[in-house]
């Protein structure tokens, strides 16, 4: 098996973005997922809506909706890209402590 070569650097090691002028455009798809672990208090406080700060869960999921629209400020090299959808999901995982 080769080895591709990374195209976001030049051939002496240095970053560079790559021209995708030339490219179709097409259909693209990327899922994404995270488990935060905390205290079993701090996920009562969640699940019960007692947070100091109010609805984490909702503020939580408003960042992802942003964070995906920032990714190509967030990361560096990534070409913006047109979205037409973000789904932001978040469920609670009491076995684990995690949200």
């Amino acid at each position: 098996m080769t080895e591709k070569a990374l195209t976001h650097f030049d051939d002496g090691g240095n970053a560079r973005m790559v021209d995708v002028g030339g490219k179709a455009e097409t259909e693209r798809v990327a899922v994404a997922r995270a488990s935060v672990t905390m205290q079993p208090g701090t996920l009562a406080l969640i699940r019960d809506g007692k947070a100091a700060k109010g609805d984490v869960l909702a503020v939580a999921q408003l960042a992802g909706i942003m964070a995906a629209k920032k990714t190509p400020d967030l990361i560096p090299l990534c070409h913006p890209l047109a979205l037409s959808s973000v789904d932001v999901r978040l469920s609670l995982d009491a076995a684990r402590n995690a949200v």
